[in-house]
């Protein structure tokens, strides 16, 4: 799912927006260089990941800890196709059946019902990937901080040169009738990323997966 309120689905569709950055393991505390040790998931060969040893630190205690690498595993793979998130109502899904929990009438059922009847004609939480008429192929992946992000690359998260300024669409002045110019493509970007993860997310300057990837064209 990518966020409609900043133009980032819209953004995919097009072609512009090829990248996406997910923060790893924002709930804990990491020392990552500990002794010289390299902590991080290290991307391999396409298709394998190497890992090292992951510890987590343990403010109680003071000490480091191992813990289970897959804590920290990216969620997508190397050529994995992955659905793009929309509402069935922006898709036109009129005269597709959905599914939804019967289990009230029986446990583990399901019921068929229209599109126009399901959550998903408005909410596309509740869609189904298989429905989906837009599908993207990741076709790299990379662990780094936040902030290692470069300008070319924050063009490819959905920052848009405009004239002498960069923008996100979304992001407007007190107004409300222009987009908010920024001097640089990283303060837009930085902008952007604590509007959809959270106020001072980009001064926290987390580890996280950078995925890199591709809207697949139908050929028919």
């Amino acid at each position: 799912m990518f966020n409609d309120r900043y133009g980032l689905t819209r953004a995919v569709l097009e072609g512009k927006k090829t990248m996406t950055r997910r923060i790893i393991g924002k709930d804990i505390e990491v020392d990552w260089n500990r002794r010289g040790k390299v902590h991080l998931p290290i991307v391999g060969y396409k298709h394998r990941m190497l890992w090292m040893d992951c510890t987590e630190f343990l403010p109680d205690s003071g000490k480091f800890d191992y813990v289970a690498p897959q804590k920290y595993q990216p969620a997508y793979d190397w050529d994995e196709e992955v659905a793009v998130a929309q509402c069935y109502k922006d898709i036109d899904h009129r005269g597709i059946v959905a599914y939804e929990d019967a289990s009230d009438i029986q446990p583990g059922m399901i019921r068929p019902i229209s599109a126009q009847e399901s959550a998903g004609w408005k909410n596309k939480m509740f869609v189904r990937a298989d429905l989906m008429p837009e599908i993207i192929r990741i076709t790299d992946i990379k662990a780094e901080h936040l902030q290692d992000i470069t300008d070319e690359e924050c063009l490819k998260e959905g920052v848009e040169k405009w004239l002498d300024c960069y923008i996100v669409s979304g992001i407007m002045e007190k107004s409300g009738k222009n987009n908010v110019c920024f001097d640089t493509p990283r303060e837009a970007f930085a902008s952007l990323i604590d509007r959809i993860s959270g106020k001072g997310t980009w001064d926290s300057n987390p580890w996280v997966w950078a995925y890199s990837f591709e809207l697949l064209k139908d050929d028919l």
